[in-house]
């Protein structure tokens, strides 16, 4: 099914790595979820030089055999950057569990990203969390989904804060962080989109919501990353992305 969006796609940009996002990547996915595949891409070397260069992100949406598909996919260059600056989504798509497909390349980017990262990661963790709570609140504190969307992103953080590590499986957050009550409502959002909680469970997860926060800050606070990228592997990053460059399309 992705496939066929997919070679579409690549017929007009070059991946450096298609990953699954969404309920799929996060361990709670149902028969209805949607297929959410971000990308990265290599934009080729004249595009690059002119007086505009150009970095136009690619979306794409359709719903094929009922199921959503939800492509998007950003140049290289700017990718870089916003990992440099902590932004989670990007560092997702390096270094998420999931590939869908991926350049030989991918594997020598990995290590060096792993090396940049930092506690400016918290910034960006936190804010999604709390757009997400948000989110939540809308549903009257009831979407199942949107609950463990907020636990996710917190857990997520938490511990690539407190180890460096990406993890993007919350299943496989849940009881090293405290919330192996959490597992019960997985259960039930494998079982379709708009599971809601009953009213002792929601204010239940309300509570559990914040100190899931707290984790977060927690870890903030106690993290092994250094506060900003070091030079040195910043160096490094940016001289792995000029030598793709160079091998792929020329100097």
């Amino acid at each position: 099914m992705a496939d066929r969006v997919l070679d579409a796609e690549s017929l007009h940009r070059e991946h450096l790595v298609i990953s699954l996002s969404g309920a799929h990547a996060y361990g709670f996915p149902s028969h209805d979820s949607d297929l959410d595949l971000k990308a990265i891409h290599i934009a080729p070397t004249a595009a690059l030089l002119g007086l505009q260069p150009l970095h136009v992100p690619a979306e794409r949406l359709e719903v094929l055999e009922g199921v959503e598909v939800d492509y998007s996919s950003n140049e290289l260059q700017p990718v870089l950057l916003g990992i440099l600056q902590g932004n989670g989504n990007y560092i997702e798509r390096v270094l998420g569990a999931i590939t869908v497909r991926a350049l030989p390349e991918l594997e020598t980017l990995r290590p060096r990203v792993r090396a940049v990262l930092s506690r400016r990661i918290h910034r960006h963790y936190r804010g999604f969390a709390q757009g997400q709570l948000r989110e939540w609140e809308k549903s009257g504190f009831r979407s199942v989904k949107k609950l463990l969307y907020v636990l996710r992103t917190t857990l997520t953080g938490t511990h690539a804060l407190r180890t460096g590590e990406v993890e993007t499986d919350v299943t496989a957050l849940l009881e090293p962080y405290g919330f192996g009550e959490a597992h019960a409502l997985v259960e039930r959002k494998r079982r379709g989109e708009r599971i809601e909680l009953t009213d002792a469970l929601s204010e239940q997860w309300q509570r559990e919501v914040t100190r899931a926060f707290a984790v977060l800050e927690a870890a903030d606070a106690a993290s092994v990353l250094p506060l900003e990228p070091q030079p040195a592997a910043v160096a490094a990053l940016e001289g792995w992305m000029l030598d793709v460059r160079r091998q792929r399309f020329g100097a």
